[in-house]
């Protein structure tokens, strides 16, 4: 156990499954207390499944049963309303918020000149403004207590241009971009921020996707550049060890940087 991580918070959005809640799980085994945010509930847009209220459910039974708190709540990260009152009742709760992971996301196929203005619209909005949302809540619980961390789940889309996924890969331009802004305005509260950048991981995003493609996950995996590593994708739990290792105080003098974890693909 990370003993400097024990009875921190953390506040994570996008929790309910994948990524998200592999990442509360890692931190939960490290004493850490978590309020998980998630829509909880299915759009027509990108149209493959998201989290669900029973895996919020079953996320706070896990988180229990390691011996933390778990506080779980349902809204958009797109919603300014539910997600102040969201963060406002996990600082009341807890009595500080030490970790943001912005990690609610989607990820679609459109080619740019065809794809409507609807769904370019929803895909900056879920995962860049989700993320400022999110942290422009979170940062004056940080500023006030002393400090923080914000983890910014990006992509290996946020560090190049990716094909019929242009609207994807601006938004985590973005992220990138408000990561490192973030880190010059956050240093003088001892607030650090960086970003993830994963490859493809095995997540039901992963799955969703290819089904939408009309292909298996194996598939989709080969059509793309590949990874140096002789693997398709990482696993969710390769990012949360990547979480708690940011979040900790060994990475304490890491901010507005970028960590790569996509089995070497950037490189090829």
């Amino acid at each position: 156990m990370t003993q400097d991580l024990k009875n921190k918070t953390a506040f994570i959005t996008g929790a309910a499954h994948g990524q998200g809640r592999a990442a509360a799980l890692a931190l939960a085994e490290e004493g850490v207390h978590i309020a998980a945010f998630d829509i909880a509930r299915q759009m027509d847009y990108p149209g493959y499944t998201l989290g669900s209220t029973s895996e919020l459910d079953s996320l706070k039974t896990a988180c229990e049963a390691l011996g933390v708190q778990c506080l779980t709540f349902t809204g958009d990260v797109r919603d300014n309303a539910a997600v102040k009152q969201a963060v406002t009742a996990a600082a009341e709760a807890f009595g500080r918020i030490d970790i943001l992971f912005n990690n609610a996301g989607i990820c679609a196929y459109g080619v740019t000149h065809e794809m409507p203005e609807e769904e370019w619209d929803a895909m900056i909005d879920i995962n860049l403004k989700g993320a400022w949302i999110a942290g422009r809540h979170v940062i004056p619980v940080m500023i006030a207590q002393g400090g923080g961390v914000i983890i910014n789940n990006s992509s290996i889309a946020g560090l190049r241009g990716m094909n019929r996924l242009s609207h994807y890969a601006a938004s985590k331009w973005g992220l990138t971009g408000l990561t490192k802004s973030w880190a010059i305005e956050l240093a003088p509260y001892n607030i650090r921020s960086v970003a993830i950048h994963p490859t493809g991981v095995n997540t039901p995003m992963n799955d969703g996707l290819a089904a939408l493609e009309g292909a298996t996950p194996q598939e989709i995996a080969e059509r793309s550049a590949g990874n140096l590593i002789n693997v398709p994708w990482v696993e969710a739990e390769d990012v949360a060890h990547m979480v708690v290792f940011l979040a900790s105080d060994k990475a304490r003098y890491v901010t507005g940087a970028s960590f790569v974890l996509d089995a070497g693909l950037l490189t090829r």
